[in-house]
């Protein structure tokens, strides 16, 4: 089984986070992806009620093999390094494969045990509006240029030992949380 794992606080979901999803899912070859409401992210500010987006979330995700997960508010997890080992603690023969878009791999290296997450579980990084320079010049992308493969080779990633990376590049959609909450189209 090959899963992904899309976290984010989804504050709110929109077609932006979609197309990271099902960008991911369809170039990996996933059998599923699993999308991580977190409670809260340390990086960001308080986002709405965990419920509310699990709701919104379960909503626009019309896919059957895409789950909508509180998991993290579950396990009381806060970070996402803390989330991938009981994962993989759980369900070994599960190749999980971390999914975020070129906006996070811009701000990845500010994440705690960033640099442990990319030896922990391959990753795939999707092309997201005015971020696709800045996260290639990353200091994650940097320091793990070398496990970056081809997108030639995209479907073999989940099959790879970690640390290995791809950037996927796919048609831009503008959306963006921040966008929306300064417009007050949250809810």
């Amino acid at each position: 089984m090959r899963v992904g794992l899309y976290g984010g606080s989804f504050n709110p979901v929109h077609d932006g986070h979609l197309q990271v999803a099902r960008t991911a899912k369809a170039r990996l070859g996933l059998d599923r992806v699993i999308w991580l409401v977190t409670p809260g992210n340390p990086l960001k500010e308080a986002p709405a009620g965990l419920d509310a987006r699990l709701k919104a979330v379960e909503a626009r995700v019309a896919d059957p093999s895409m789950i909508v997960s509180g998991l993290e508010a579950r396990t009381a997890s806060r970070f996402s390094l803390d989330t991938v080992r009981i994962l993989k603690a759980h369900y070994p023969g599960v190749r999980f494969v971390w999914i975020m878009g070129a906006d996070n791999l811009a701000s990845f290296h500010r994440w705690r045990g960033w640099s442990e997450i990319m030896r922990q579980v391959p990753m795939a990084i999707v092309a997201r509006p005015g971020a696709m320079l800045a996260g290639l010049s990353s200091p994650a992308a940097r320091r793990f240029a070398h496990a970056r493969i081809p997108v030639s080779r995209a479907k073999r990633l989940p099959l790879m030992a970690p640390p290995a990376w791809v950037f996927l590049p796919t048609p831009l959609n503008f959306a963006s949380s921040t966008a929306l909450r300064s417009r007050g189209l949250v809810g």
